[in-house]
């Protein structure tokens, strides 16, 4: 599992003119990518280290602060443009692979007291955000 978080002090996810999720305030914006071998164990372990990164102010945490996370599928981070113009995504797991994993992140995230909001899986997302430095840190567990 990949993931791009950015420290933010807002962010929001609009699928087709409606705000899905959207969090104020200092928290963490995430994109996570999922590929084949992917497992629950890792993304149990990817959401540990979300809530425990210590990125917000004063190099606090989120579990530290209460901070929001807003956590959006992204399959694109697992894109692969070395060759040619256009980019394959052989890498990145199929939907039917992806979407329990993504949850799993979520609900684990949850599980240990997080404030969570997230994106439609598989949907035309826009996500805004104001990334707070700017930082953002890749994270692959």
């Amino acid at each position: 599992m990949r993931a791009v978080v950015q420290r933010t002090d807002g962010a929001a996810v609009v699928v087709d003119g409606e705000t899905v999720g959207e969090i104020t305030g200092p928290g963490l914006c995430v994109l996570v990518g999922v590929t084949h071998d992917d497992t629950e164990q890792q993304a149990a372990r990817l959401a540990r280290k979300l809530w425990g990164l210590r990125i917000l102010d004063g190099e606090k945490s989120c579990s530290d602060t209460g901070a929001p996370l807003l956590v959006v599928s992204q399959f694109t981070l697992y894109g692969d443009a070395r060759k040619g113009r256009r980019p394959t995504w052989q890498a990145a797991a199929p939907g039917e692979l992806a979407e329990p994993l993504v949850e799993a992140v979520c609900r684990e995230l949850r599980a240990l007291g997080a404030h969570v909001e997230t994106g439609r899986f598989g949907a035309r997302m826009r996500v805004t955000l104001t990334n707070d430095g700017p930082f953002t840190v890749l994270l692959e567990v």
